[in-house]
């Protein structure tokens, strides 16, 4: 079990003591933005009473909690959607790279087909010549 800790700590001229479970480094920080957003709001209005604008701080703080809260929802379902975007590309990808390297085995294979085609035209054309030659000779 996390230890308790105890701290005091001054919000709007008052000092509370706060317990939990959480650092007093990380309490005393809470302690200090809840105090500066409500010395914000009291400077905006001098005419609200510490309740009454504790009431409005503790309610914009709710409301940038919430705001928080569904954009990391958003962000959440983005991740996820561009989570699955990739894996399709990687799928895609995987595929373009056998069927490219099929496409390069056979392009090999032709290659060597051409050649031995070449190879089968060179020698039937000296075989022409050679019966051309002949041909001459004996006329």
């Amino acid at each position: 079990m996390s230890e308790r800790n105890k701290v005091t700590v001054r919000i709007a001229g008052n000092e509370y003591v706060i317990c939990g479970t959480e650092s007093p480094e990380y309490i005393q920080k809470v302690a200090l933005f809840v105090d500066r957003k409500l010395q914000e709001i009291m400077k905006r209005n001098h005419t609200l009473s510490t309740s009454m604008a504790s009431v409005l701080t503790a309610v914009n703080i709710a409301d940038e909690s919430l705001k928080t809260s569904e954009s990391l929802q958003e962000k959440e379902l983005e991740l996820s959607d561009l989570k699955r975007q990739n894996e399709e590309l990687v799928q895609e990808n995987e595929q373009l790279t056998a069927d490219y390297s099929r496409a390069r085995e056979r392009e090999s294979k032709l290659h060597l087909e051409l050649a031995r085609k070449e190879a089968e035209i060179n020698e039937m054309r000296n075989t022409i010549n050679t019966i051309s030659n002949h041909k001459k000779l004996s006329e």
